[in-house]
């Protein structure tokens, strides 16, 4: 059964952990298996931690998970946890006797969205990856105002996470999770168009399609301003077999997918990061033909994962705070036929 997530491939495990008056969170990914990985970092204001394992010319050979957090570089802690978790779980990178799990994660800013972000001497984070990694499953999981996503937000909108996956002609499935707190915005102009439009599949983000006319507006750039309080981060995953050169040209090219969806992206002011890791589960050659068809796809389901999280988040409920895409625009999303509920 398909659930058009990043669980959609087996071995994949997603949890998310929150807190309301904080306003802020972390998602933790988790693999059954340890996974092959890379990384591409594109924004010009990035947060992470352990990334440069993930260069293909570096020795360890795969990941146990990987963490999306809030809360700026106090979010790192969030990989902590989730290593302690996993630790307690018996997983790890052996090194001599002991089993060291291997965790990269990246953070986005939300410390300025009316959260309660006073905290005493420990930052919240650990805490919230350990929750996240023990709350970790496979099939469907909730996207929009959740985990990493609660605390998200775009130029004009309430951000969020979302997620989407494809399946290839060979037979491989490729999947993305998005936490979408973005420097510029993913509708056309001042209207409720998806910048991602091209690339739905059904109506998972409305089946709004392209404006009949694009507004004089479509094309201004706007942004949260002139600070690095922003950040996209997506993880996507193949049930491919790959290497580590491999995934990292996955992840590349499934960068695509936020110019696909926003406007700005890979900004100076944005932490842009794609993770890309594959499990291995179908062992068959994945050709060079495969590769560009899985990187394609990639990117398309970063593009669709990101609308979908604004699709399906929620305001934050502090004076001020941006309104959700259904809070603006909800009145035009066209009605489902009765069959479909």
């Amino acid at each position: 059964m398909t659930h058009n997530l990043l669980t959609d491939i087996p071995g994949v495990w997603v949890g998310h952990a929150h807190d309301a008056a904080l306003a802020s969170g972390v998602t933790a990914v988790l693999f059954d298996a340890p996974a092959v990985a890379s990384v591409a970092i594109h924004g010009g204001a990035p947060g992470t931690r352990d990334t440069a394992l993930l260069d293909p010319e570096m020795t360890v050979p795969g990941v146990n998970g990987l963490v999306l957090s809030g809360g700026s570089a106090f979010g790192l802690d969030a990989a902590g946890g989730v290593m302690a978790w996993l630790r307690q779980q018996g997983r790890g990178f052996l090194v001599g006797r002991t089993r060291v799990p291997i965790v990269p994660g990246a953070i986005l800013f939300d410390l300025h969205n009316g959260g309660e972000k006073n905290w005493d001497r420990m930052p919240p984070y650990w805490d919230l990856g350990y929750r996240a990694a023990t709350a970790a499953a496979g099939g469907a999981f909730t996207l929009g105002s959740v985990g990493a996503g609660l605390g998200a937000t775009t130029a004009n909108l309430k951000g969020g996470l979302g997620s989407a996956s494809a399946l290839t002609q060979a037979g491989f499935t490729v999947a993305a999770l998005v936490v979408v707190n973005a420097l510029g915005q993913a509708t056309v102009g001042s209207g409720p168009h998806w910048w991602a439009a091209p690339f739905e599949r059904g109506d998972e983000f409305g089946a709004l399609g392209w404006p009949l006319a694009f507004p004089d507006n479509a094309l201004a750039v706007r942004t949260k301003g002139d600070a690095p309080e922003n950040t996209t981060l997506a993880i996507v995953v193949t049930d491919a077999a790959l290497t580590k050169a491999q995934a990292k040209r996955l992840a590349v090219m499934a960068h695509d997918g936020f110019a696909h969806a926003l406007r700005p992206t890979h900004a100076a002011l944005d932490g842009d990061i794609v993770f890309a890791a594959a499990t291995g589960r179908i062992v068959k050659d994945a050709t060079e033909r495969n590769l560009t068809e899985l990187g394609t796809l990639a990117a398309d389901c970063v593009a669709r994962a990101i609308a979908r999280g604004l699709f399906e988040a929620t305001a934050l409920p502090f004076a001020g705070a941006l309104p959700s895409w259904r809070d603006r625009f909800g009145s035009v999303v066209p009605p489902r036929p009765l069959d479909e509920g």
